[in-house]
């Protein structure tokens, strides 16, 4: 697929996960891994990547995509986490969602695309 530079077109997927373990919800390290895999895997470029462990329990990660941004905000007391990953040109969010659904095993997935801009963007459709 060839992407103009500067296209402003692109694909958000928001995602919500329930009943995933509370103790995975809780490991930054393992979510920081997770996400990266998930990213590399959806041909985003990752700039940087910031984390926050809240106090008693939670995480939140943001990435800086050269695409756009990702972000996990765990909430372990009620088993679920919300993910967001939005991209412009080539990379695929919705693969990004998808391994991190199979790698957090959840009973419970929500799950809303959003084409986002002037034209629809290839990945999106």
């Amino acid at each position: 697929m060839t992407v103009a530079v500067g296209e402003f077109a692109g694909c958000h997927v928001l995602a919500e996960l329930r009943e995933v373990d509370a103790g995975l919800l809780d490991d930054l390290a393992h979510l920081e891994v997770a996400l990266k895999r998930a990213l590399a895997a959806s041909g985003a470029t990752i700039l940087e990547m910031i984390s926050h462990r809240f106090i008693p329990q939670g995480v939140t990660i943001l990435a800086l995509l050269a695409e756009s941004h990702a972000s996990l905000h765990t909430y372990p007391e009620h088993a679920a986490v919300f993910v967001d990953v939005f991209t412009c040109g080539a990379a695929d969010p919705r693969t990004a969602v998808e391994l991190l659904t199979q790698e957090l095993q959840p009973g419970k997935v929500t799950v809303q695309v959003i084409h986002r801009g002037n034209t629809p963007s290839e990945v999106c459709a």
